[in-house]
Parts: C-alpha cells; structure tokens; sequence
C-alpha cells in the first residue's frame, strides 16, 4: 500500500469516526494503535510509548493543571463579581456601556485565567440578565459576551498558547507576551464596533434613564479597589514572565498563591471551593492529556507514513504565493474548528503546518499567533464552537440558539479583520516578545 493510499484511508477513518461522536482522544489512540500494528507490527508499539512517555514527563506541560487551578479559584471567589460591579458604575452612561464594560471585563479575566469557560460562564450569569433588564438586543449582548469570552485563547495566560508551544517547540514565555497587543487589538476592534453601531441605533443598547441616574464619583473610586487583587494577579504572572524573573510554569505556581490569597480576602476560601477547584483541575487537565496522548500517537504515524514530506513536497510543486498558501491553511483551521475542539486541531495540524511555515520563511511566532486568533474563531463557529455551548447554557427562557448564531456574526468578522492586521503588520506581534528581558 502506498503511503498517499495509507494517508488518504487514515483521514477518512478519522472522520468517520468522529461523526459516530466517539471522543477525539479513543479516536485518535485507537487508530494510531490500529495503523501501528497495521504497518509495522508489535514491535513498533515499544516506540510509541517511548514517544509518549517523553510527551508525558515535560516540564513544560506542568503549567497546564497550575493555570486551571488559578482560574478555577478566581472563577469561585467573587473577584469576578466585584470587577463587574465596578465596571456598571464606570461605563453606564457610554453608548453600549454595558457590552463595552463587559468586553473590559473578559479582558481582564482573560488576563487572569486564560481560560475560555471563566469569562464565558462568568458574563454569562452577571452581564446577561444586565444587559436584557436594561433592553439592549439580545444579539448584541450574547454576541458581545461569546466574542469577549474567547480572548482567554489569546491573552495569557492561557492554556492553549501553552499545549500550541509545546507542540510546536517554542518558548511558552514569548508565546505569552506575543499575544498580547493581538489580543488587545481585538479588544479594540469589538469595543470599538459596540460604541459605533450603539451610537447609530441608540435602541439596541439604550442608556440609563434620568431616574436611574448615575453613580456618584466617591462611588466609581470606592469601585476601583476591586481592580487591586486582579492587578496584582496579572503582574504576578505576566510581570514575572516578561522580566525573566520566573518560567511560565514557576508564574504559574505566583498565580495560583495569589488567586487563593484573593479568596481568601473575599472570604470564599473554604472546603467548597477548594473540593471544587480540585475537581475542575482533574477533569480539564485529564481531557488535555489524553487527547495529547492520541494526536501524538497519531501524528507520529502521519510521520512516519511520509504524509509531512508528502505535503512539503506538494506545497513546493505548488505555482503559488506563500501569502495564499498561509490563506489556505488559516481557512483549514477554521473549518476545522467548526468539528473538532482547539485542543485536537493544535496536536494534529501543528507538526503539520510548521515545515510549511518554515518553507515559505514565516516567523513560527506569528504564526503561532495567527493560528490562535483562527482558534478564535473556530471557539464561536457554529454549530460545534465550544462558546455557544458554555452560552447555551445560561440562556434565559425565549432566547433559542439560533439568536446566538446570528449574533457571532458580526464578531466573527472582527476576528477575520484582527488577523488580517496582524498578518501585514508582524510587528505588533514580534516587538513586545523580542523586547523581553531573557
């Protein structure tokens, strides 16, 4: 059998499998199991695990279970809650003040957790019911809170940045800080298209009346102190990272102290949320894993069937410019993301696409970052985006999912346009990490 004929019966295995809704993980393992043996005979079975046993025993992989923790914590200990609060003092009277506070709001979280259900679940149950008693449409609320939600991928910490640099062999730390003017771009750009389109059609997103009044000044600075232990969160585990004082994974350890600290100011810590926190560490973390486990079963046999050399080769015969070949590999990946979850898409198509990417003499760190705003996208795509599934769930009764299909719409758009910007200017994504005292 030919390595062309041995790939092409790999993929379609792959996808029938997964449209019989078998997990990703026993999909990607059984099959790796199957073609091992198929190809090579028992034998080879004393290189996979070798293989893995190497993927399972880094260092670098230790920073996952430590940044779910933190955001676990944050997410049980009522930070979120006062940051909230403060921000419908600060930006009620702004157009789109609620979806412009709420889109600050999952920045910071984003900044704290770097996970994608934190802020998403979060807003979802505080800034949800607001926006709605307020009378603002509920396309833009829901689209707002989905849109700002996934910036967790983006902003570190997160945890995505870090199985995508484990993957790809890059440094976790310049991943971090590399995302960050992107993910403030992106920011930006929704903030910016809330207050314009709020602007021009004030009945969508309607301001306080007169009655309501504003908040009092004594009362938005009393609000500040709010921002106090999530500042000190964020320089903890960014700061520490960006002077060179502490690994990704030892400002991981920084962050997890501090979000207990702040529960415990906010009089939350206690055998609840610690019984909590455990079980949410258990269970991301051993979902992470064990797809690592059988995409890096899996991929090794792409490997070493030639399917990498294969592609390089078709690619070089290829008669196009590099820029449509980036185009076509960003457009896989979001169609991808439509079926498959962030995770998966990073350990099958990294060690793909980085011999591509270095072929066409791309920097690996923005692609990487490219390739995380197209996990964006894929997290808000329907049907199978991950974010409409944390939404569905805080629903108010009368609101199906097709308001939130029609509300990603626009945010989707905005995501296209960030890579866009971050494609023609690199430098917003090379400067900050290339400035980072090593």
């Amino acid at each position: 059998m030919s390595s062309e004929l041995v790939l092409v019966v790999m993929f379609a295995s792959l996808v029938g499998l997964l449209l019989t809704g078998v997990p990703l993980a026993f999909t990607l393992g059984a099959l790796a199991l199957v073609f091992t043996l198929a190809l090579w005979g028992p034998a080879a079975l004393t290189v996979t695990v070798l293989n893995l046993y190497a993927t399972m025993t880094s260092e670098s992989l230790l920073a996952i279970p430590l940044y779910v923790m933190m955001a676990s914590v944050l997410q049980r200990s009522g930070v979120i809650e006062s940051l909230y609060k403060a921000m419908e003092l600060w930006s009620r009277r702004l157009p789109g003040g609620l979806a412009v506070g709420t889109i600050a709001i999952c920045t910071i979280i984003a900044a704290m957790t770097g996970i994608v259900g934190a802020a998403v679940a979060a807003m979802g149950m505080l800034a949800l019911p607001s926006m709605l008693k307020r009378k603002y449409s509920p396309e833009l609320a829901i689209g707002t809170i989905c849109a700002g939600g996934t910036l967790g991928i983006l902003i570190p910490p997160s945890v995505i940045t870090i199985v995508y640099a484990v993957t790809a062999q890059a440094s976790i730390g310049q991943m971090f800080i590399a995302g960050v003017v992107p993910g403030l771009l992106l920011a930006s750009l929704y903030i910016g298209y809330i207050v314009l389109r709020s602007a021009i059609n004030p009945s969508i997103a309607p301001r306080p009346s007169a009655e309501e009044g504003a908040a009092t000044w004594p009362e938005r600075i009393a609000s500040l102190k709010s921002l106090v232990l999530p500042l000190l969160i964020i320089v903890g585990v960014l700061g520490t990272i960006y002077m060179g004082v502490a690994t990704p994974t030892e400002a991981a350890a920084v962050g997890v102290a501090l979000a207990f600290i702040s529960a415990a100011i906010e009089r939350r810590l206690g055998w609840e949320l610690v019984s909590g926190v455990a079980m949410d560490v258990v269970k991301v973390t051993t979902m992470i894993l064990w797809i690592t486990i059988g995409a890096r079963a899996f991929v090794a046999i792409f490997t070493g069937t030639g399917g990498a050399d294969f592609l390089l080769s078709f690619i070089q015969n290829l008669d196009a410019s590099p820029w449509v070949v980036l185009a076509v590999m960003l457009a896989i990946l979001f169609f991808l993301g439509m079926f498959l979850d962030e995770m998966g898409i990073i350990l099958l198509c990294v060690p793909v696409f980085l011999p591509v990417i270095d072929y066409l003499h791309f920097d690996r760190l923005w692609f990487g970052i490219l390739f995380l705003v197209s996990a964006q996208m894929a997290y808000i795509s329907p049907p199978f985006g991950y974010t409409l599934f944390y939404m569905k769930g805080v629903l108010p009764a009368g609101i199906g999912m097709g308001t939130v299909y029609r509300a990603i719409v626009p945010f989707i758009l905005l995501q296209a346009l960030g890579i866009l910007v971050c494609a023609l200017f690199p430098e917003l994504v090379l400067w900050l990490p290339q400035s980072m005292i090593n």
